[in-house]
């Protein structure tokens, strides 16, 4: 099975000089932990709940005067429609993400997050699992 099969195609976007605050918003109002982050329609770099949480909410910014190219991941991993889900699982767990972007000939055509992977292939739930528990084994083990 390919990407292209599970991927979600109305993939949400946000430009880097909008305000945390528009980015926010726009999540909570698709209910979607990220956004994809475009310049003239090209990627620029990925925004997550955790990114505005870790650095704007708990350093007490205020996320209308907060730009998403402030804090937003630039260097993003991403996959081809073509790609193989396992291959793609692979990658989400060599970098440490949980969701992927789908670039094909330069544009954004989709997104692929673990979510997707473990609903398409069960049987790579334990390795799609290495990346969600992370942060809680991390966690527990500094507590």
């Amino acid at each position: 099975m390919r990407v292209k099969d599970i991927m979600t195609a109305d993939v949400k976007t946000v430009s880097p000089k909008s305000s945390i605050q528009e980015a926010a918003k726009l999540m909570s109002q698709f209910r979607i932990g990220c956004l994809i982050v475009t310049e003239k329609k090209l990627l620029a770099g990925i925004i997550t709940e955790s990114d505005i949480m870790r650095e704007v909410v708990s350093k007490n910014k205020l996320p209308s005067k907060v730009k998403v190219e402030e804090f937003m991941t630039t260097e993003v991993v991403a996959v081809g429609p073509e790609t193989e889900i396992e291959d793609a699982a692979d990658s989400m767990t060599e970098r440490r993400v949980k969701r992927l972007p789908v670039i094909s000939r330069n544009q954004l055509v989709g997104i692929v997050s673990a979510v997707d992977i473990v609903a398409a292939e069960p049987k790579l739930m334990e390795q799609i699992a290495k990346i969600v528990l992370f942060p809680v084994k991390k966690k527990l083990a500094a507590g």
